[in-house]
């Protein structure tokens, strides 16, 4: 598709909260800055929900799930997101222009997960919510000559509070809010304060074109952390699902403690790829490229290359090559993969994370490694790092940027030790001729989901979630839909 297809220009998201069925400003009027990151300039503005907005999603949320009937009819709860996920489609292009412009993300990457991805996943929640066996029959049970049958039965947890990151706003706004909310749940959505209108356009529509009923689905934006811990620690919540760094997800998890929420984390990730000795490196080295989609700022992404040292003075040259080849530019463009960071901080934080690990010996800088001079907004160059020390701050800690920390090893024995050496294990990659080879490997990494040989388990059937400090729980498919849920067991006197 060519630029001039896209309907680009000036975009205005919604700015409204969504508390019990109605789009309101914030209680104080005030309002929070939204940057497209792409220029540094504003783009428009958010409400800033108070602490009093918030109590009213609480209690909205609260009564919605203990008095309404959406709990308790799964057929509507699928009527209700079918019309979601037809109104999803009849606003791509305009939430095409409202991604692309708060999250800086190029446009090619609305074609799957920043867009097209959260609308398929609609239908799938919405078949969910219908299709799923709610209630399961067990073998029967003899205890002291009295046979039982037992049955198990899955019923919604309560009221759900989603917090989500800013890297993908409206595929995370959907994947924490719309199987919540096909399970029977009421949920509070707090977006990221960097990204709002994303979750705010995804209320507005709720409210406009759905028969979701006031209060089961609520949307506050606030850039207060004291605001935002209310989600967290009010007794009214029964569960809190988050996305983003490992170390708020402490903070949530320590939040909940008291009033022992259910809490589903998905956080940080240091993936490795493990290269095997028999590889073409002119087919597989041109994937490692995929650590600059969107410009780094996916916690799944393959940062750290783990090369075999009989190939490394090879392989070398063409990272190099690659890297420096990387098309970074216009997000309008779809040939463009590497787009900018957030926001100024995030930025300076890449740079001197790389800047701190080569002064220090860590890492040798092969490519890359500054800001993008002569743009505005906040941009990166492609970088690579080599001879990195795998026990080093480049090596071990989540950097969240276009940078690739290359790492030699002897043996496949020290390759598996390497990769499983930091506190993650949200992902990873394995590549050899031999898919055997391959998956010996695979199964040897302590993370949640590996790719072998360039295959792709992300979707919306595949379980996914990390081993470690990457997090708790699974999200997507039936273990995805399950975790939303409490479990009872019943038994029965035998037929």
């Amino acid at each position: 598709m060519s630029v001039q297809n896209y309907p680009t220009g000036p975009v205005e998201g919604e700015r409204r909260l969504l508390i019990d069925g109605k789009l309101v400003p914030a209680s104080d009027g005030g309002l929070i800055e939204n940057i497209d990151p792409s220029t540094g300039e504003i783009a428009g503005y958010a409400a800033d929900a108070t602490a009093v907005d918030v109590e009213q999603a609480l209690t909205a949320a609260r009564r919605a799930f203990d008095d309404g009937r959406w709990a308790t009819d799964p057929a509507f709860r699928s009527h209700c997101l079918l019309q979601l996920h037809e109104a999803l489609k009849e606003e791509a292009d305009h939430l095409r222009r409202v991604v692309v412009t708060e999250a800086g993300s190029p446009v090619r990457l609305t074609h799957g997960v920043q867009l097209q991805q959260p609308i398929d996943e609609a239908l799938y929640w919405s078949r969910m919510a219908r299709d799923f066996a709610y209630e399961q029959d067990l073998p029967d049970h003899e205890s002291n000559g009295i046979v039982s049958r037992r049955r198990i039965r899955f019923e919604p947890t309560g009221v759900i509070a989603a917090i989500t990151p800013w890297n993908y706003p409206l595929y995370l706004d959907v994947a924490e809010s719309i199987p919540a909310l096909a399970a029977g749940n009421t949920v509070i959505l707090k977006p990221a304060g960097l990204t709002p209108w994303s979750g705010l356009e995804l209320g507005r529509i709720v409210a406009e074109k759905t028969d979701i009923p006031a209060g089961v689905f609520n949307v506050v934006v606030t850039s207060s952390i004291e605001t935002t811990e209310m989600l967290t620690t009010d007794p009214r919540v029964d569960m809190v699902t988050f996305t983003g760094s490992t170390r708020t997800g402490k903070r949530v998890l320590a939040a909940g403690a008291d009033t022992i929420k259910k809490v589903f984390l998905e956080l940080g990730g240091k993936s490795a790829h493990v290269v095997l000795d028999d590889v073409d490196l002119m087919t597989v080295l041109p994937r490692t490229a995929a650590v600059c989609s969107h410009a780094g700022q996916g916690c799944t992404l393959s940062t750290r290359l783990l090369l075999p040292r009989s190939r490394y003075d090879e392989a070398l040259p063409i990272l190099k090559a690659i890297f420096e080849r990387i098309p970074v530019g216009d997000v309008w463009d779809p040939n463009v993969i590497h787009g900018p960071q957030i926001s100024e901080a995030q930025r300076d934080s890449i740079v001197a994370a790389v800047r701190r690990g080569v002064a220090a010996g860590e890492a040798r800088l092969l490519t890359g490694g500054d800001v993008i001079e002569g743009r505005p907004g906040f941009w990166v160059q492609p970088t690579v790092l080599v001879d990195v020390d795998p026990a080093s701050a480049v090596a071990q800690e989540e950097i969240f940027g276009p940078v690739l920390c290359v790492i030699p090893y002897d043996t496949v024995d020290e390759a598996v030790a390497i990769a499983n050496s930091t506190i993650y294990g949200l992902a990873g990659e394995v590549s050899s001729a031999s898919e055997e080879r391959a998956l010996q490997v695979a199964r040897r990494l302590r993370a949640g989901s590996i790719s072998v040989n360039g295959g792709n388990y992300f979707g919306v059937s595949t379980p996914l979630g990390g081993y470690g400090q990457s997090g708790l729980g699974r999200r997507n498919g039936e273990e995805g839909f399950r975790e939303y849920m409490e479990l009872k067991a019943m038994g029965l006197p035998s037929a």
